[in-house]
């Protein structure tokens, strides 16, 4: 069931990585419900191209800051730019950085430029956003879009592992320690939701012919944006009110069926056939 139409109305939203995938996906259906968006990034063109997208589509104006939240002199300009214009309801830490690599072969470089943008950046705007809040007596929400990495690990995917499991750790430590600002803190933990730009990097051709996308999620399908965005925009509208410090998994079941072993996948595809040859 979806949200009433204005369940955003008088929200002011800043997403960072806001101007393409997900992040452009949840910014649409923010919009969508009536709230005021505000997105950010490294890339100049990209934040433009969406910004003139989505105000085509809606009637209305969409603030955008180039911003690399690993440098947190600059993430305060931004803030202090956006607050005098507008201050912010809701925080969408969605700037991520991911590749594959065998562990053994990072190097620090490597390590830490997934660290400082997913890690560090969250928590710079968090504590940024937060502290403006709290002098300001405005309650608000934070949400942080993870990765089913947060909950495991992952292999071959260690850096954006270990920032995600980091990300997790401040949601439920400031769910706490600001729940009395009214305050409230939440996460998303999508599984696979395939967008170009992480499709080419964590799932090139040779490994999807192998394991093709989705092929362990019991629903039997990958998962489409447009429920991932749904899902953020309840858990930061007025809704989700008395939910915060969670982490909402949101994967068609495959983090379960893993668990239960690589034969759970096969067994999916046996006929009455296989069946009935095992009993004999």
């Amino acid at each position: 069931m979806s949200l009433a139409p204005n369940s955003l109305a008088g929200k002011a939203a800043l997403i960072t990585g806001g101007g393409s995938g997900l992040g452009l996906a949840i910014g649409r259906r923010f919009m969508a419900l009536g709230a005021d968006l505000a997105i950010c990034g490294r890339r100049e063109a990209v934040l433009q191209e969406a910004a003139a997208q989505l105000e085509a589509e809606f009637g209305r104006p969409v603030r955008w800051q180039v911003c690399d939240v690993r440098d947190a002199e600059a993430v305060e300009r931004m803030l202090d730019a956006l607050w005098a214009v507008q201050p912010l309801d809701i925080l969408v830490n969605n700037a991520a950085g991911n590749f594959l690599a065998r562990s053994e072969t990072l190097s620090p470089r490597a390590v830490a430029a997934v660290l400082d943008i997913v890690a560090k950046g969250a928590a710079y705007c968090t504590l940024g956003i937060g502290r403006r809040w709290i002098e300001a007596g405005r309650r608000g929400v934070v949400l942080g879009i993870l990765t089913q990495s947060a909950l495991t690990g992952m292999a071959y995917r260690l850096p954006s592992a270990m920032a995600k499991a980091a990300s997790l750790a401040m949601i439920r430590s400031l769910a706490s320690e600001w729940g009395p600002f009214g305050i409230r803190l939440v996460g998303v933990a999508p599984g696979v939701f395939p967008t170009p730009g992480a499709t080419s990097r964590l799932s090139p051709g040779k490994l999807q012919a192998a394991a093709p996308l989705g092929a362990d999620v019991p629903l039997g399908r990958n998962g489409d944006p447009a429920e991932l965005a749904e899902l953020c925009a309840f858990l930061v509208s007025d809704a989700a009110s008395y939910i915060t410090g969670e982490a909402i998994l949101i994967d068609g079941g495959r983090m379960l069926s893993n668990a239960n072993g690589p034969d759970v996948a096969a067994l999916r595809d046996w006929d009455a056939a296989d069946w009935a040859a095992l009993r004999g």
